[in-house]
């Protein structure tokens, strides 16, 4: 009835994916984006009324990662290993890259895209007084593995 994984083929019903037969495995995905904004604005990112927003954000964004399975509905909980989110500043805003590990039976693509997400949206959150014309873009899953362990 239906290719989604989250949508039960004999009811049609919206479920959370089973995932207790999938063996355990190392997995780990990359997600990126980005805050367009003023030149101006970026070279004062360290220095902003509300503080250093880089900072924030990559604490911003780690934190959301582990939060993914109570912020998604049917994400399942994730032991992850480790959660990394790097922001780096040019002339017309920041890239954030952000990459989220487990060894799970399950993948981390919505932990690493959450972690991104949640770090744009901090330093809008922080430069937006300054900042009228800011935008995030490019949300997106760059990569994901899986190793047998």
């Amino acid at each position: 009835m239906s290719e989604l994984s989250h949508v039960d083929e004999a009811t049609g019903e919206v479920r959370m994916v089973d995932v207790g037969a999938k063996p355990v495995s190392r997995r780990r995905a990359v997600a990126r984006g980005r805050v367009a904004m003023d030149a101006s604005t970026a070279a004062r990112l360290r220095t902003l009324p509300k503080g250093d927003a880089l900072t924030v954000a990559r604490i911003a964004g780690i934190q959301a990662a582990k939060r993914t399975g109570e912020l998604i509905p049917l994400c399942h909980p994730l032991p992850l290993t480790v959660v990394e989110v790097d922001l780096t500043v040019d002339d017309h805003g920041v890239a954030i890259e952000a990459a989220a590990e487990t060894t799970a039976q399950t993948g981390v693509e919505m932990e690493a895209l959450t972690a991104a997400a949640v770090a744009a949206l901090t330093v809008y959150d922080m430069a937006k007084a300054v900042d009228k014309a800011m935008r995030i873009e490019g949300i997106e899953l760059v990569s994901k593995t899986k190793e047998p362990v």
